[in-house]
């Protein structure tokens, strides 16, 4: 067997201290945390549905419980964070393309998505409480 380095000699990985902070990298960290978030919206969307084949009371307590303004405003963020993540996808599937790889496309295509999401939640949620 080949001799093994110890850990000592080894060089290390450079770490968040070494690099600026970037829009890009800010936004493929949000990114990761916007998909978790989903993870826990999708549970409370399964629970409203569970409740919502359960019967009326359970309906109606669950309709309570979104339509508080603590509700609202956990909605308001899945709202952001799916639309979000969904435009996050769509800037790495243009990005596997090779496309928009130069340093001012990136930041610019990065820029779209951080402001387009934000957008499209408002306009989501305009067109919500019209009803």
């Amino acid at each position: 067997m080949a001799d093994a380095k110890t850990p000592a000699s080894r060089p290390l990985s450079p770490h968040l201290q070494i690099y600026k902070m970037t829009l890009t990298m800010a936004m493929s960290i949000v990114h990761r945390i916007t998909g978790a978030a989903l993870y826990v919206g999708t549970i409370l969307l399964v629970l409203f549905l569970i409740a919502t084949a359960s019967g009326k009371d359970a309906y109606a307590l669950m309709s309570a419980v979104y339509g508080s303004i603590l509700g609202k405003l956990v909605l308001f963020g899945y709202t952001w964070a799916l639309i979000h993540h969904m435009l996050g996808g769509i800037r790495h599937f243009v990005w596997d393309t090779g496309a928009s790889l130069t340093d001012p496309a990136r930041e610019n295509i990065v820029k779209a998505t951080l402001i387009g999401s934000i957008a499209l939640t408002i306009i989501v949620w305009v067109f919500v409480a019209v009803k």
